[in-house]
């Protein structure tokens, strides 16, 4: 093989490579789950494309990131002073997530892709371990709705939402404003919380009602 021949092979390798890293980032945008299972030479590729992303994030947002979390780049996070984003250790947030703060995220949290949580005036606090599928919305704040005026006009209200320990969030759950979600409990899918949930309850429906308790 000729000189000419090797660097043309050695070109279409390194093309080859990566459009395969390409790839491979798109996957964990939407798997980021995968981030922890990847193979020693993906690895290294991987913690320096989060940690050049995450110190771009923390220099252009009041957010601060733990350790050993993955944050995609698809992601929209916002965090203007006073409303400061707080990210506990191996966490990760997926792609088309949009977050504002005030937001504060626990340790082992997992937001799957195209959430939407927004803080409001007085924020939301996500304890440990929590998890929350894909496509979920809270919102930390309402509007009037008196009648002699339009919707947009009214005062805009905030209480704040906190969901606790080990509480699963299934796909397509809504959560409103005010709303305290007790540790380990369980949201079914398609549900919209509009009242507080206990330690250990599984409610689901619209509006979502107590099933059973976890045993």
């Amino acid at each position: 093989m000729s000189d000419l021949d090797k660097d043309h092979q050695d070109h279409v390798q390194a093309e080859r490579l990566l459009k395969y890293r390409e790839q491979h980032k798109h996957r964990l945008n939407y798997m980021p789950w995968l981030y922890w299972s990847l193979k020693a030479k993906n690895r290294v590729w991987a913690e320096q494309w989060q940690k050049e992303y995450q110190q771009y994030l923390m220099d252009m947002e009041t957010v601060e990131i733990g350790e050993n979390c993955f944050i995609s780049p698809l992601a929209h996070i916002f965090a203007e002073p006073g409303r400061k984003i707080s990210i506990g250790d191996n966490c990760f947030i997926a792609a088309d997530c949009t977050l504002h703060g005030p937001l504060t995220i626990g340790n082992e949290v997992a937001i799957n892709h195209h959430c939407i949580l927004d803080g409001g005036r007085v924020g939301i606090t996500i304890h440990d371990q929590v998890r929350i599928a894909a496509y979920c919305h809270m919102y930390a704040f309402d509007h009037g709705m008196d009648l002699e005026q339009p919707i947009y006009k009214q005062a805009v209200t905030s209480k704040g939402i906190e969901i606790f320990e080990d509480v699963w969030l299934g796909a397509h759950v809504g959560i409103k404003d005010g709303i305290s979600i007790g540790k380990q409990a369980v949201i079914g899918m398609n549900s919209m919380v509009t009242k507080d949930v206990a330690e250990r309850e599984i409610v689901a429906g619209n509006p979502a009602k107590f099933i059973r308790y976890r045993h």
